[in-house]
Order: structure tokens, then C-alpha cells, then sequence
């Protein structure tokens, strides 16, 4: 399926759903008066859609059973989102969310499988596919299918219990599920989602071009926790465009020129951020967002506070929602309904002929990913462009040497950074529990 936007396409602009009693847990006995109290509260705040979570072991406990009630209550949520105006995107594997892994017992201790490589473990998965797109496929606000939430986290070196696999299997992994949504859906568009040690990671096997090449969007998950706060500041230049930065680095490996980006996930932690400094945070992210080419649009993370009933989350996922728990919005989520109305009529984006040399491999992959990370060179460079007014962009270093793609994409000048420095190991701050 084409990635080209329509040129009148409205940005969208909506939440992650986090269901305000008992968080994704309400997947075992669903309440749809629940469901609908928590999207009259996102449609009112202006919102457009919402990206939902339902679990992986709920909906298929057993490789072979895939429950038609599990099954039912997500058509069931999808069609609560119409009532309500909103259109619904439907993560398939879950996976894991805000430090916690779901994961069906068909794949670990005594069954353990790598879920990416497992010739069983791949059939079951695209069988869940197949299945909840027949369930989903004709309902008119079911905007498609993510793969799954930063599954990758599965085969980083730093998981607890990591599944390894190669660029090549993850590919392979990607283009397994998306190929089988594509088939059983293929009225709506699909998309897989990385967490980002995707850019910054050396050696992990999801990439930056699997990112911007696989699906019908590039997803980009953009959170402030991983050394960017920590380093400059939560409302610093580098936290506050952070995402954007991430949304031009996409536009390096990509292939399709027009090809958008969804920025699906981002949100003001706690760990990083006053309460007062989140409204700021939110506005400033989403203005330099908005300011990017071929945005689809920008999902926040997330709809409503976690709980406090609810134990062992890291700290700072009790308080990221745009609605409390009474169901009143805070003013980080009346702050997103001041600037929604503003920013969905699409505006031209900046020129950007300024490009800042990523080095790749053969295969495209980032020579250092660790230089594109956080106080990495390439980073750098970026922050110095923005001091001095200029919107920058990135191109890979077999596109510099070729003036048609330069020129297509209206770069002038190039920056090539010093990699010859050490670059400090890259890590993300948001799983540490006690």
C-alpha cells in the first residue's frame, strides 16, 4: 500500500488507551460502560483516535486457541470508538507495556520459543493476525493493525531474557505479520512499532531501515528518558525537539521520498519532567512535530493515569495520562485540546537543506548507531544546527555522494560528524523497578 499522503489530509492527533480501571488488566472481564466513559473524555478533549492493547495471552492462551470472546471484545472496543467519533488503531502483540511483559506461556521457561525465529511461535502469530482481522476488517473506524508494542524489547541485550535475532529474522519477522494483515485487512493500513534501540543501539538487530522501509508509516516512539533529559535538561532544545529529531532521522533511511511518519508514541515522564514544566513540554514537542514533512499525525502516551491501587509500576507511569483518575482532564491534556484545532489544518514544512551525514554500511545500517544517541556526535550536531536557526535534516552517506537524492530532496550542504571519538554507551531509563 502506498505511503503517500493526500496533500488536504488534516494531521490526526489522539491517545494511547490506557483503560482508567485497572490499566490493560480490564481485558480479563471488559466493561464497556468503563470504555465509554474513558472515550466521551478523549472526544471531548478533540481527540480523532485512540491506539489500543488488548493482551496477547488474553486473546490466545494456547497456541491453537485463539478465544472468540477475547476476540469479540476487541471489535466490541473498536465499535465504542465510533460511537464517540473516534477511529482505532489495534496493537496485535502484547507484548510489553510500561515495564511489564505479556507473554503467552507457549513461549517461555519450559516452551521456550524465540518468538521472532520459532517456526511455531511465527504461525501462531500470524493465525492471531489473521483472526482478529476478520473480526475487525469491516468496521469503518479500525485504522489497522501495529504489529506489536516495541516488541524489539524482546531481542535487546538488555531484556532480562532476551529472544537474539539477526537484521535478517527480524525482516523476516516484520514483513511475516504485516504481509498476513495485509492480506486479511486490506481496506485499512498496517504498521510495526520499535522502541528506540532501534536508532540508537549498535548491534541489535531491528534497524533504522527496517523502520522506515517495512509498512505502510514509519512508527517513531519518542521518549526523553533514554539520556536525553538526564544530559540537557527536560526542557531543553534537545528534550523539547527530541521528537522531531527522531521524525528527520527516519526521512534518512527511507526510500519513498514522501514516505509519512506516525509519531505513535510520546509522553512527558515524570522522572524528567515538573508538573508544571509538562504542559510546556507536551506544546513544544508537538509544534516542532507538527513542523515535519509527511506527518501522519501524533498519538500521546497516554489517555489516563495509572491507578495507585495498582502496584510495582516504575513511578513515573502513574501520571502520564491526559485524564486523572476522577476522569478530569489535567492540564497537560487541556493544554493538547488548546492546540489541536490550531495545528490539524497541515501546513507547508520548512525547507531543510541543511543535511547531516549519517554513516552506513552496506546493508544501510548506521556504522554508529551510539552517534546518533543522545550525546552522540550526530546528536551534537543536530543541537548545533538548532542554536544557530537552522532547520537541519539527515541523509546516509551513500545518499551524500549521490547529487539526484540530495537534490530531490532539496539538500544543499552537508555535515559529516567526527565518529572518531568515544561515544558513551546508549540505555533507557523507563524499565528500572525496585
Amino acid at each position: 500500500m502506498s505511503s503517500t499522503p493526500p496533500g488536504d489530509a488534516r494531521l490526526r492527533f489522539g491517545a494511547n488507551y490506557t483503560p482508567s480501571a485497572n490499566w490493560m488488566h480490564s481485558w480479563l472481564s471488559l466493561n464497556l460502560d468503563d470504555v465509554r466513559r474513558d472515550f466521551a473524555g478523549l472526544a471531548a478533549l478533540g481527540l480523532d483516535h485512540v491506539r489500543i492493547f488488548p493482551l496477547w495471552p488474553v486473546l490466545q492462551p494456547n497456541r491453537t486457541l485463539i478465544r472468540a470472546e477475547a476476540v469479540a471484545d476487541v471489535r466490541a472496543v473498536v465499535d465504542a470508538g465510533a460511537e464517540f467519533g473516534l477511529d482505532v488503531s489495534v496493537d496485535v502483540i502484547q507484548g510489553h507495556l510500561s515495564s511489564f511483559d505479556f507473554i503467552p506461556s507457549w513461549l517461555y521457561t519450559w516452551h521456550d520459543k524465540n518468538m521472532f525465529t520459532h517456526p511455531d511461535a511465527l504461525s501462531g502469530q500470524v493465525a492471531l493476525v489473521e483472526r482478529l482481522a476478520e473480526e475487525l476488517g469491516g468496521a469503518k473506524n479500525f485504522l489497522g493493525f501495529t504489529t506489536g508494542n516495541e516488541t524489539n524489547q524482546f531481542s535487546a541485550s538488555v531484556h532480562p531474557s532476551p529472544w537474539p535475532v539477526t537484521t535478517a529474522e527480524a525482516a523476516h519477522w516484520i514483513t511475516a505479520l504485516l504481509d498476513a494483515a495485509d492480506s486479511a485487512a486490506p481496506d485499512q493500513e498496517h504498521v510495526h512499532s520499535e522502541y528506540d534501540a532501534a536508532w540508537y543501539l549498535d548491534g541489535h538487530g531491528f534497524t533504522p531501515a527496517l523502520a522506515a522501509r517495512l509498512g505502510a508509516m514509519t512508527t517513531v516512539h519518542s521518549w526523553i528518558f533514554n539520556g536525553t533529559a538526564q544530559r540537557y535538561g527536560g526542557r531543553s532544545s534537545a528534550s523539547d525537539r527530541h521528537a522531531e529529531y527522531m521524525i528527520e532521522v527516519t526521512r534518512a533511511f527511507a526510500t519513498d521520498p514522501q514516505r509519512r511518519t506516525w509519531l505513535q508514541e510520546v509522553g512527558a515522564p515524570s522522572n524528567c519532567l515538573t508538573d508544571d514544566e509538562m504542559p510546556g513540554f507536551l506544546e513544544a514537542t508537538v509544534r516542532h512535530a507538527a513542523r515535519t514533512a509527511n506527518l501522519w499525525g501524533v498519538t500521546w502516551w497516554c489517555s489516563h493515569d495509572v491507578s495507585r491501587t495498582l502496584a510495582d509500576f516504575p513511578e513515573l507511569e502513574y501520571s502520564l495520562g491526559l485524564i486523572d483518575q476522577s476522569g478530569a482532564a489535567k492540564p497537560i491534556g487541556t493544554r493538547f485540546a488548546e492546540i489541536i484545532p490550531e495545528l490539524r489544518e497541515r501546513r507547508a514544512a520548512p525547507k531543510r537543506a541543511l543535511g547531516i551525514v549519517i554513516e552506513v554500511d552496506a546493508d544501510d545500517t548506521p556504522v554508529s548507531r551510539g552517534a546518533l544517541a543522545p550525546g552522540g556526535p550526530i546528536f551534537e550536531a543536530w543541537l548545533a544546527a538548532c542554536a544557530d536557526g537552522v532547520d537541519a535534516t539527515f541523509v546516509t552517506s551513500k545518499d551524500a555522494s549521490d547529487a539526484t537524492a540530495l537534490s530531490a530532496r532539496g539538500i544543499t550542504e552537508l555535515v559529516h560528524p567526527d565518529l572518531s571519538g568515544d561515544v558513551a554507551t546508549y540505555a533507557s531509563n523507563n524499565t528500572v523497578v525496585d
